[in-house]
């Protein structure tokens, strides 16, 4: 999967007033971000600002969405990185589970 082709999922799995109504920002390093704002039913690939922002390696988010990596094992093995909001990171596995 690309970004692009993730952004998009992610664009058709937010909806405004929607489960997730918080901002969270991905940042992926060299490949890129992707920015979601559930309240506003917005996804895109800017660096705007967020309740929370997870730094992960792109190949490590791709084992995430895929159900190959835990989430909790990776943010114990610093292979995910939570700025912010805890909360927000904790609400994002309903979200995720539709972009794969």
């Amino acid at each position: 999967m690309t970004l692009e082709e993730l952004t998009s999922k992610a664009a058709a799995a937010v909806t405004a007033g929607g489960d997730f109504s918080k901002k969270v920002k991905f940042d992926f390093g060299d490949v890129g971000k992707l920015f979601i704002d559930g309240a506003a039913g917005n996804v895109d690939n800017s660096d705007s600002e967020a309740d929370a922002t997870v730094k992960v390696d792109w190949e490590d988010f791709q084992k995430l969405a895929a159900g190959q990596m835990d989430p909790t094992m990776a943010f114990m093995q610093g292979k995910l990185k939570v700025l912010g909001d805890m909360s927000v990171a904790m609400q994002l596995q309903g979200l995720m589970s539709k972009f794969s």
